[in-house]
């Protein structure tokens, strides 16, 4: 496991999303600021929670320019499924080789979940912010009161 912290650079990845497409890292840095969310599983009760939080406060981060991206080690197409359910505006990545989560340190549960953990990575690449602890009701919330601190 990686013991990041704030400063790090963060790791580069490319995973697919829940439509087949790959998405890197390396495509924001330099343009957006990117929230970077592991959750555990698609359909569980705390996780739904987690993305409608997010999905409902998306107009917000567009606005100032923020990429939000989910990722857990479901698969593609349990993300699509997740996504369609609940008209998620943001990418959801597929780690089934769990390789970006144990980049990230974020691997638990016996290495089947990834841990709730969510990385603010400023648009330098470096990780500007971590919530190792989410409350999940409150989470969007206190994403964005961070990323208003560090942005302006």
């Amino acid at each position: 496991m990686t013991d990041l912290k704030v400063g790090d650079k963060a790791p580069e990845f490319t995973l697919t999303d829940e439509r087949g497409f790959p998405v890197s890292l390396k495509n924001f840095v330099g343009s957006k600021i990117v929230v970077l969310y592991f959750y555990p599983k698609d359909f569980t009760s705390g996780c739904t929670k987690e993305a409608c939080s997010f999905r409902d406060d998306y107009h917000i981060y567009e606005e100032k320019g923020v990429e939000v991206i989910g990722i857990s080690l479901d698969s593609q197409e349990s993300h699509k499924k997740f996504s369609e359910k609940h008209n998620l505006p943001f990418s959801l990545l597929s780690d089934n080789q769990k390789e970006v989560a144990k980049q990230y340190g974020v691997l638990g549960f016996g290495s089947m979940l990834t841990k709730r953990v969510t990385f603010i990575i400023d648009k330098k690449g470096k990780i500007a912010w971590i919530f190792p602890k989410v409350n999940i009701k409150k989470h969007s919330k206190e994403v964005l009161d961070l990323i208003n601190k560090i942005s302006t």
